[in-house]
Parts: structure tokens; sequence; C-alpha cells
């Protein structure tokens, strides 16, 4: 895999704990949606993150957490920083997985996300959009609180386009204030269909929810060879 010089162009805060990076590859990149890069900290040290943009944009776009909790994000946000600030490149491998969006299907598509895993459903979603794909498309974006819905209008909006495209935000600990879904991203998905027998289905979150959506789902009817998400590799 070739390391490619991308200049950091922007870091902005999409919530507290969430932020928004954008890289311009020094060289044209070919990907495709629901890929991801590694940004390299160091030749020993590559850290993975899906990629939010769709093919042909000029930017590659990112959501990385900032939380001290989570220090593999944190650190990598870190050294973005820090080669913004001196402005200097960052080092990416890009193109990477094999969990990309099968447009040859013509199968209908349920997306789920947990926290910034929703970066590699937005990337898919927005290229569904794009290419005016004209079959049920259903997106659950799970997350702890609502704030951390930092793209809710925007998938809102994606949803308007169709009528054939769902938009189902699920939050774990939900205000008083909340009116949508709560609960367990994958639980919505299992009461919302009595067999998903028929569908494609694309995840993206920690690797722990990543494996209990797999067996769940599967209980449920879906296909496993319908399945795709990066993490299904290393659980």
């Amino acid at each position: 895999m070739t390391t490619i010089s991308c200049t950091v162009d922007l870091i902005e805060a999409l919530t507290p704990t969430v932020n928004r990076v954008l890289l311009t590859p020094a060289q044209a990149v070919s990907f495709s949606s629901g890929q991801y890069l590694q940004l390299c900290l160091s030749d020993s040290d590559k850290r993975p993150f899906s990629i939010a943009s769709t093919p042909g944009q000029r930017q590659l776009e990112l959501h990385i957490g900032g939380s001290v909790a989570d220090q593999y994000s944190s650190q990598a946000l870190a050294h973005l920083l820090q080669q913004h600030q001196l402005q200097q490149p960052v080092q990416a491998e890009i193109g990477l997985g094999t969990a990309q969006f099968r447009a040859d299907s013509e199968r209908p598509l349920i997306l789920v996300a947990g926290g910034t895993g929703f970066s590699y459903v937005y990337s898919i979603a927005q290229t569904i959009a794009a290419a005016k794909i004209d079959r049920p498309v259903f997106v659950y974006w799970g997350v702890r609180e609502q704030a951390a819905l930092y793209h809710h209008a925007v998938m809102q909006q994606w949803a308007a386009q169709n009528t054939k495209y769902r938009f189902i935000p699920v939050v774990q600990q939900p205000d008083a204030n909340w009116q949508g879904r709560n609960g367990m991203v994958h639980e919505a998905v299992l009461a919302d269909f009595v067999s998903l027998e028929a569908y494609d289905i694309y995840v993206a979150g920690p690797f722990a929810m990543a494996g209990v959506v797999r067996n769940a789902f599967i209980e449920q009817g879906a296909h496993r060879e319908r399945m795709f998400a990066d993490a299904f590799a290393y659980i």
C-alpha cells in the first residue's frame, strides 16, 4: 500500500468529543464508499478511520473522537493538530477495507452505525443519494446521548430526498426532551423487521457492537454473505 502525503486543511469540533477533519491528498487517490484510510503516526503506528466523503471529492473527510477516554482516537487527533499547526503534511494509506458499498446489488439496504462509525454509513448514504438509487434504504445511527447526533439535520435532509429513504436515530440514554427511538441500535433494527433475509446490511462501530449485531441479525434471517463490516475479519 502506497503512503500518500495529505495536507490538514481543517479540524473543527462537531461535538465536544467528535471532530471533523478535512485532508487533501498530494495526488489523486481512488477509493470506494465504505472504505477507510490508515493515518500513519509512524512507520509502526497506523490507525484506521472510515472515510466520510464520497469518491471523486477533492478532500477526504474524517470524523474522529477526541475524548480523554478514547486515547486511540485522541492521540491520532493530537498528531493531526500538531501537523496542522506546523503546516506540515500527514501520511496516510487510502482505500483500504472490503466492506465497501456494493452498487451492483438490487437488494434493499440497512446501514447500521454506532458512534463515529456513522462516518462509514454517511459515505454510503451520500453515494446512494447522488446516484439516485431507487430502492429502500434504512439508516440506523446509535449514540449514547442525543448531543452526539452531530449530523442529525443532514440525515433528515437526506431522507427527505426520496420516499424510500429512512433515517432512524437511536439514543441509548435519552433525556426527557428526546422524542425518538431509544435503547440499543441493533435492537431497534430487530424490532422493525420480522426477517432480515432480503437485505444487504452494512455495519460500523466498536468491535463488540459488530459482533453482537452479526449474531443477532443472522438469528433474524440475515445472510452472512450479505452483511458487510471490516470488523468481521477480526471478531
